[in-house]
């Protein structure tokens, strides 16, 4: 399977990282493709102008989500991982989601996807897990897993949380 992993953690080598890589290593081992894109460190915004419906998926802008689109072409499968500071998903996660709409003109190439969250606090979820349980109704993916983590008060605490393991089942049963 070829999997795409768009993390939207602007804060690199900390939690999200950890967290993604640690699907991404365990993927590849089960024989998968992983390409992890940092949605985070690029520029990305969505115009709502609907340009990309009258022009087969083709933004009007000249920004970084070309380096975004080109490997979901090939995609099986998306996972969308995003740390949660503010009861929701990250505002670079966001954008590059918003802008998967340009799909809805031509088709998703991918049908299957999942979704994995860190935090430091217990309960801050529901927002998230509300918008991607919604969005994969309506663009009929088929959700693989959702895995939430808190309890990341520290840059490297992902890498001692014992639900690092359900990152790792969530990626084998890929396989």
């Amino acid at each position: 399977m070829n999997i795409v992993v768009l993390s939207g953690s602007p804060r690199k080598g900390a939690n999200t990282d950890t967290m993604v890589e640690a699907f991404a290593e365990t993927a590849r081992e089960g024989g998968n493709t992983v390409e992890v894109v940092r949605v985070a460190s690029k520029k990305i915004a969505c115009l709502g102008c609907r340009y990309c419906f009258a022009h087969e998926g083709t933004c009007v802008q000249k920004d970084d989500m070309a380096d975004v689109i080109e490997p979901l072409k090939d995609a099986d499968m998306v996972v969308f991982a995003s740390p949660i500071y503010w009861f929701d998903i990250t505002a670079q996660e966001k954008a590059a989601i918003d802008r998967l709409y340009a799909f809805g003109a031509t088709g998703f190439p991918f049908t299957k996807t999942a979704l994995l969250l860190d935090s430091h606090s217990e309960g801050v979820y529901d927002a998230a897990i509300a918008m991607y349980k919604s969005t994969c109704a309506y663009c009929k993916w088929e959700d693989q897993g959702i895995v939430t983590i808190s309890g990341m008060t520290e840059r490297d605490s992902m890498a001692s949380s014992p639900k690092l393991e359900e990152v790792r089942e969530l990626a084998r049963k890929l396989a």
